[in-house]
């Protein structure tokens, strides 16, 4: 039998009532989307897993807004295991990292695991995450596959967005969904109620204690990938603009490398006038300038743009996410009771 070592549980600023509440010793968050056929499955083997730690435990499910039955299958495994499963369902779709802000906002565990709802992510691996987290001072660790079984196309988008990930924070690990995270780590990024979420970038913000450890991938049960090589590059620019101002900082220097080109190119053909080495002044020199300058005009004012239109949209409050419904488990309900007595 396979025990780990809880974490302290978490600590708040101003001590409250709520912090006598009773917590779970794991919390499993999973976003959903349009994985019904998979969802019978993914949940047996956690249980499988989850089961023989003996430890209390609860998994959320957040319906991302499918356009299949997974609510229905959500309902369902709710009522086949009431005591485990936390059935959430959004108003509608917000994104793989907005969901992971809801589930984690509504988690009790004092260790927190994410991971997809594909079955890539092998839910047998999460007792490697429990022991690297359980055994060193890690607020969390990364399940980092050597072999993964994605397309071509996909493993080029996620190394961009690892690229940028370690460019941004200066960390040498790869993120990705497949996490475990102190509960403490967990509440520390709720602060963050806005539209464009990054997740690994909120807790790379709260934390530098992270690490890795190898793990299985398996190729997909079912379906393809919901992400597309368009949606990375998305993810990608959302890392940049919400966490760095390395664009505009680049911007600044093609600005300054240009002006600096510009008034080298104009002494050279100041010069050449001057020598009368030119047959038609200034068209050639016009034309350079304005195509450069121009370039470099549109560039700045792409990222700018991209900026102010982030500000616009929170500013707006854009909702990160919205619950529709949530059907909690048995152990949930009653923590919420005792938390409702406390209050």
């Amino acid at each position: 039998m396979h025990k780990f070592a809880s974490p302290p549980l978490r600590q708040h600023p101003h001590p409250s009532a709520s912090d006598d509440l009773p917590e779970l010793a794991l919390s499993i968050v999973v976003p959903v989307y349009n994985s019904a056929v998979t969802l019978a499955q993914l949940h047996e083997r956690l249980s499988a897993v989850l089961g023989p730690l003996r430890q209390p435990y609860e998994i959320i499910l957040i319906d991302d807004g499918s356009r299949d039955g997974s609510w229905a299958a959500l309902e369902a495994l709710r009522l086949r295991d009431p005591v485990h499963v936390v059935a959430v369902q959004l108003m509608r779709n917000y994104g793989q990292h907005n969901a992971l802000m809801c589930g984690l906002d509504m988690a009790r565990g004092a260790v927190i695991v994410t991971m997809d709802d594909d079955l890539q992510n092998p839910p047998e691996e999460i007792p490697k995450l429990l022991a690297a987290i359980g055994q060193g001072d890690l607020d969390l660790v990364y399940g980092c596959p050597d072999d993964r079984q994605h397309a071509g196309w996909r493993n080029l988008g996620s190394a961009i967005v690892w690229h940028f990930y370690r460019t941004v924070f200066r960390n040498p690990v790869t993120p990705t969904p497949f996490r475990a995270m102190r509960h403490q780590l967990a509440k520390s990024v709720m602060f963050y109620n806005l539209n464009f979420t990054y997740l690994d970038g909120l807790l790379a913000w709260c934390t530098s204690r992270i690490g890795a450890v190898d793990v299985a991938h398996h190729a997909r049960a079912e379906g393809k990938s919901n992400y597309s090589v368009s949606k990375l590059l998305v993810l990608a620019l959302n890392l940049y603009t919400n966490f760095s101002l390395l664009p505009l900082q680049l911007v600044s220097a093609i600005g300054f490398l240009t002006a600096c080109s510009g008034f080298v190119v104009g002494f050279y053909y100041l010069l050449q006038y001057l020598v009368s080495n030119i047959s038609v002044p200034g068209f050639a020199s016009t034309i350079i300038a304005v195509l450069i300058l121009g370039g470099v005009q549109l560039l700045a004012l792409g990222v700018i743009g991209e900026y102010l239109g982030r500000l616009h949209l929170n500013v707006n409050r854009k909702p990160q996410f919205v619950v529709r419904q949530r059907k909690a488990g048995v152990a949930a309900a009653a923590m919420a009771e005792v938390e409702a007595e406390h209050a």
